[in-house]
């Protein structure tokens, strides 16, 4: 037998092969995703929509811990589309990450761009989106990554389990929202409908009899799969008489807890159980968002589905309501999202690093540029903008990725500053207006290989204080610390959690707050990092890492895949 690895790969019943040597073959499942436009009705309209395989939500992927899949992606839609694997870190292939002008130059109409997408140790929910504009308000869907065959959940397996994707809807096209708000330099228009699985549920007109419901059994307990796809807004979810117990976040488990209500930011995943235990009967599951920024205009309408008991009983002829906290109570979303622990048993321990060779400390800021004449939709006609120590980001013309590989100069700036050029009260209710305008850029972070990184984010309540949900391709990161007003240097450290702090890819930095979050940079490639708010990000609250490689072939960037879609 020749001690040579010999690798094929060919297409064969939907599976890719990987064969290494003559009697070991590794199946990888393979995936086809047609983006198209289909008309969707919602709200008493029809419009067309961009979706997967003309779904919306689009299909859910599976998986095992440790897998990998293959996506063929064909976009034989109207405009420009990429897809992005939230939370998959694509060890050393960042080739197929998906944020565009970042990994890859987007897949034109008419293109194709085949994705390989690997698991490594995440376990539970994830989810794909576009990340191109805000096409991911309809194009998106969930990914479920079991544990490695022969294990099992740490915690009893569930009767059942059910994916569900909370969501925005606009009765207007969503590549006209984004035009007109980048042109306009304004506030996008709030959404028309926030949806539960796809549908906008009882509250809203001719939605009813299209309400998704859930069908449970009394006494048995069930997992859900919550996601957050909503494009602009953080979201409080409940169910009426029915308490809920976290188990898990952003595909890690977590210490089990039980809550009334769950806060949920956009790009976060949340695995809840919980028990049909109350008399058989309809209850709502509702949504509504949670917006901690004075002044910021947000849709204050709620959406529901409907949890069904099966069985011979008579309903009530109006579902109970659960009892959603208010939509600025910043003190019950920070509440839940504190309560967030790792697991961190003897099978999945936690490793928080501990010397840390890169310490950032990151200002999260909305802002204002200057605009022709006062004439942009922004404060007193300026244009609005959003920068990460006071930088607003700007897409290149290749993507960063394929001019780092491939050393082409001048696609992008190295020098992304460590902390913010100017120090002020960052939290005080009147700043001067000079603070308002941030440098434009494209600069990235170079990390060198196993840096232990720890960034301090810091809200600023420039323009309009917010919450922003901050998204770190590539990693998951310990959330070690937060805390509301501004991080003491001194003092808040003193406090982090070492022990058992949760692991997450988007953690929301809360309004006029701070969060500490650390991770070790052992995964070479060109990593983006967002706020999770569309709006903030397409205004550039954006920062690219380089990672760089280590030594060995272990440690660095794969080969780039064939059909790189062209810039």
């Amino acid at each position: 037998m020749l001690a040579m690895k010999i690798l094929i790969s060919l297409q064969l019943l939907g599976l890719t092969l990987l064969c290494v040597g003559i009697f070991h073959c590794q199946a990888w499942p393979r995936y086809t995703f047609v983006v198209d436009e289909t008309p969707y009705g919602r709200l008493c309209s029809t419009k067309n929509i961009l979706t997967v395989n003309g779904q919306f939500p689009g299909p859910t992927l599976y998986a095992h811990t440790g897998d990998t899949i293959i996506v063929d992606v064909y976009n034989k839609g109207n405009r420009n589309i990429t897809i992005h694997w939230h939370g998959a870190k694509q060890p050393r292939n960042p080739w197929s990450d998906g944020p565009d002008y970042i990994t890859q130059c987007p897949i034109q109409p008419g293109g194709r761009f085949t994705q390989t997408i690997i698991f490594s140790s995440e376990e539970g929910t994830l989810w794909w989106h576009a990340h191109s504009e805000w096409d991911r308000a309809t194009v998106h869907g969930a990914m479920v990554i079991f544990p490695k065959k022969g294990a099992t959940y740490p915690f009893p397996k569930p009767h059942a389990e059910f994916p569900i994707i909370l969501g925005e809807w606009w009765k207007e096209d969503i590549g006209q929202l984004y035009n007109e708000t980048i042109q306009s330099g304004g506030d996008p228009n709030i959404s028309s409908a926030f949806l539960i699985n796809g549908q906008p549920g009882d509250l809203y007109p001719c939605s009813k009899p299209d309400t998704f419901k859930l069908m449970v059994d009394y006494g048995k307990t069930y997992l859900l799969r919550l996601i957050n796809s909503a494009a602009q807004e953080i979201l409080f979810f409940s169910i009426a008489n029915h308490k809920v117990t976290v188990v898990g976040s952003d595909a890690s488990y977590t210490k089990p807890f039980s809550s009334d209500y769950v806060t949920i930011s956009p790009g976060q995943t949340i695995d809840l159980l919980f028990t049909a235990d109350q008399s058989p009967n309809h209850y709502y599951i509702a949504a509504k968002a949670y917006v901690g920024g004075a002044g910021i205009l947000y849709d204050n309408t709620t959406t529901t589905a409907i949890l069904q008991y099966n069985g011979n009983y008579t309903s009530t002829s109006t579902p109970s309501l659960p009892n959603l906290p208010s939509h600025n109570d910043t003190k019950a979303s920070v509440h839940f999202t504190g309560s967030l622990r790792s697991l961190a048993d003897k099978n999945h321990p936690v490793d928080v690093p501990r010397n840390i060779t890169t310490p950032l400390f990151y200002t999260l800021s909305v802002n204002t540029r200057p605009c022709l004449n006062n004439s942009c939709a922004g404060p007193n006609g300026t244009r609005l903008a959003a920068s990460v120590n006071n930088i607003s980001f700007v897409d290149p013309s290749i993507d960063i990725l394929q001019a780092y590989y491939y050393h082409v100069n001048g696609a992008f700036g190295t020098r992304f500053p460590n902390f913010p050029p100017f120090l002020f009260n960052f939290t005080a209710q009147d700043l001067p207006l000079y603070l308002q305008t941030p440098k434009q850029g494209t600069k990235v972070k170079i990390l060198e290989y196993n840096a232990t990184v720890e960034i301090v984010f810091q809200g600023t309540n420039l323009v309009a204080g917010d919450d922003h949900p901050m998204h770190l391709h590539g990693f998951s990161f310990y959330v070690v610390g937060w805390g509301l007003g501004n991080f003491d240097e001194d003092k808040d450290p003193l406090k982090y959690n070492l022990v058992d702090p949760p692991l997450q890819n988007t953690i929301a930095v809360p309004v006029n707050g701070w969060t500490a979050i650390r991770f070790k940079a052992d995964n070479p490639g060109v990593w983006f990092m967002h706020c999770h708010l569309d709006r903030h990000m397409s205004w550039g609250m954006d920062v690219t890492f380089i990672v760089k490689n280590g030594k060995g072939l272990g440690a660095q960037i794969l080969a780039p895949p064939p059909g790189r879609p062209p810039c």
